[in-house]
Order: C-alpha cells, then structure tokens, then sequence
C-alpha cells in the first residue's frame, strides 16, 4: 500500500496560521473598505495588508505554543504532530510580520499606525498575555482598531464612525471568550490563566454572546441613525441582520449552559461575523465619522 502523502509545506503553514480566524478578519476589513467607497486599488491593498497580518499572528501562536500544544496533544496543530518544523513557522511568523509592516505603510499614515498596532497587539497575546486577566485586552484593542485601518486607507484618511470601533472592540470580546472555551482544561494544564479562565466556563459564555448582542445592536443603531443612515432594503436587511445574530447568541448561551465546551461556539460567532459583514456592507457613508 502506498503511503499518504505528505501535506506541502505552504499547506501546512496554512494550517498553521488559524485560518478561520484570519480569513473573517480579512473578508471583515474588505467589506468596511468597499463599503465606505475606496477604489478598487486601495481595497486590494487593506486586504494584503489584513490577510498577512493576520497570518503573522497565527503562525507566532504555534511557534511560540508549539511545547504547550504537544504536551496536550493537539491533533490539530501541524507543529504538535511533528508534521513542521518550529524553525520553519518561526521564520514564516517573521516575514508575514514584516510583509505587513511594509504594505501597511503604503496605507496612509492614519491606517498604517493602526494596523501596526494591531499585528502588535496579537503578537503581545501570543508572547505572554494570553496567561494574564489581560489577555482580552489585544482583541478589544486589534477589533477596535480594524475598522480603522479599512476605513482610513487612502490618502483622505477618514475617520470611521464611532460605533464602528465599539462593534469591532465588543466583537473581539467575543472572539476571544469563545476560541478559548474549548481549550479550558488544556490551558490549565499548561499553566494558562487568562480572562475567560479566570471567568469560569459559564460566565465566559455569558460574556461572550452578550458581546454578540451588544455588537448586532451597536450595528443596527449605526446603520438606522445618525448621518446618512440605511433605508428601504438596507434597513430591513439591517433589523433582520440583528435578529439573526441575537438568535445565534441565545443558542450560544444555551449550549454553553446545557454542555462541554466545544469549537461550535466559537462558529457561531463566526456565523454571526459574516452576518455583520452583510449588514457592513450596506452601511456605505455610515461608516465614516
């Protein structure tokens, strides 16, 4: 019989990388910038600079992690099953950063400064914070700070409507609670104490579709008030939008609530995500200050 073949080296970087997570907060960034009206060069160039961001984080965390994920058994980290090198997701951690910097500098000076703190944020999660009651600090501050960088690109560097930072920093909340809850027993193994630790699994929960909610209203208000708001098809797009998201946050809280933890939670907020995207994608002006 011949034996399976061995994934390439780029599929496993991919796999490496956190690729659900990177590509909603890439797919997230482009939607704002087409949305709010910039040339198709420009949103090309936020989402490069997103996607190899967000591709650096990723990467660090099973570099740095990879002598926690193998003492847990992750079956689901290429390092921890011996399948790459660290050395090799390392480097790629290096260069992906350094990629970033550079395309974030052809931003304009507003998105640049944003987007660099951003991808510092994340490295400062993987490198130590992630163990702290802080560790939910770089998701509110990188969320927060995304619909900045998508909006500010371009020489006009327009500020974006103050909502639309409070949705992305209430939606990292979210992100964060919900990635790590699975991951409970395993981060107390190795010594990991962060926010939702520190919560307990019920209230973590809580927390985090409570931030779902939170965000789909903060959307809704942005989208129906204020300057320039939705109307017609938008408006009804943007009330059924919220509804949508209110729903999967209940059945969030109930799964939370009537069994183990598991990655369906953290889907659910990616669900809710694209659902967000949609309703993005119709605030057009709304989302300029």
């Amino acid at each position: 019989m011949t034996p399976p073949r061995r994934p390439s080296t780029l599929r496993l970087l991919f796999a490496s990388s956190h690729p659900g997570p990177t590509v909603t907060v890439t797919v997230l960034a482009t939607v704002i910038a087409t949305a709010v009206g910039h040339p198709v060069g420009v949103v090309v160039l936020v989402a490069l600079a997103v996607v190899t961001g967000q591709l650096s984080i990723g990467l660090a965390n099973d570099w740095i992690d990879a002598d926690r994920d193998r003492a847990v058994g992750r079956s689901d980290k290429p390092v921890a099953r011996g399948l790459i090198a660290v050395g090799t997701v390392r480097t790629a951690a290096v260069v992906t950063a350094a990629v970033a910097v550079v395309l974030s500098l052809f931003l304009g000076p507003v998105a640049a400064v944003a987007h660099v703190v951003l991808v510092a944020a994340g490295w400062a999660y993987d490198a130590g914070l992630k163990r702290s009651v802080w560790s939910v600090v770089p998701f509110v501050v990188a969320f927060g700070l995304l619909p900045v960088v998508a909006v500010a690109a371009g020489p006009d560097g327009a500020w974006p409507a103050t909502w639309a930072i409070a949705t992305g920093a209430v939606f990292g909340v979210a992100i964060h609670c919900t990635n790590v809850l699975p991951d409970l027993v395993d981060d107390a193994a190795t010594g990991v104490r962060g926010f939702p630790h520190r919560l307990g699994l019920h209230a973590s929960g809580i927390v985090a579709f409570g931030s779902l909610v939170v965000a789909a209203v903060l959307v809704l208000v942005g989208q129906l008030g204020g300057a320039g708001p939705v109307q017609g098809v938008g408006a009804v797009l943007a009330v059924l939008g919220a509804l949508v998201v209110v729903v999967l946050a209940v059945v969030g809280v109930w799964l939370v609530l009537t069994g183990p933890p598991t990655r369906t939670l953290f889907r659910l907020v990616i669900a809710s995500s694209l659902v967000l995207v949609v309703e993005l994608g119709f605030a057009g002006a709304a989302l300029v200050a």
